[in-house]
């Protein structure tokens, strides 16, 4: 019996829709990034890019538990000395770019290196709930069903 390795031209993306309206950010991250390198498939090969194109709407919606949305710090660098810029999670959610906190999650549980950063182009997120990949036709992924968890419960 041979080991079945995947070849690049074999592979066969689909296009999932996920709303991500009231669903707790690093659940969907997790889920998101499996689906990106393509572990949820039975030919998954850990070297070539077989994951699905991932559309996410609603994005300025997500959740996070606890206390996060206050005392989560996102840093990042100007380039410049004592360049150093921090923001909180509630602030990037609320500003205008609230689908940085996923991408970043999503590229964070990703294994660093020239495929991840190809598999993060099969990710494409949306604030709200309009996108422009309607011509794909990508079919909906309902990820709050799947566990009591996904969505915060009040």
């Amino acid at each position: 019996m041979k080991t079945f390795s995947q070849k690049p031209a074999e592979v066969e993306k689909k296009w999932v829709l996920i709303d991500a309206d009231g669903l707790v950010l690093g659940r969907l991250a997790a889920m998101i990034a499996n689906r990106l390198r393509g572990k949820h498939l039975p030919n998954y090969t850990p070297h070539v890019d077989c994951g699905d194109n991932i559309v996410v709407i609603n994005a300025e919606k997500l959740l996070l538990t606890g206390r996060k949305r206050q005392n989560k710090t996102y840093y990042r660098h100007t380039g410049y000395p004592g360049g150093i810029k921090e923001a909180k999670a509630g602030e990037i959610l609320d500003g205008k770019q609230p689908e940085r906190v996923l991408e970043l999650a999503v590229k964070r549980m990703l294994p660093g290196g020239p495929l991840s950063r190809q598999q993060m182009k099969n990710l494409k997120i949306f604030a709200g709930t309009e996108h422009k990949h309607e011509a794909q036709s990508p079919e909906k992924l309902d990820f709050a069903s799947a566990n009591v968890k996904n969505t915060l419960r009040k």
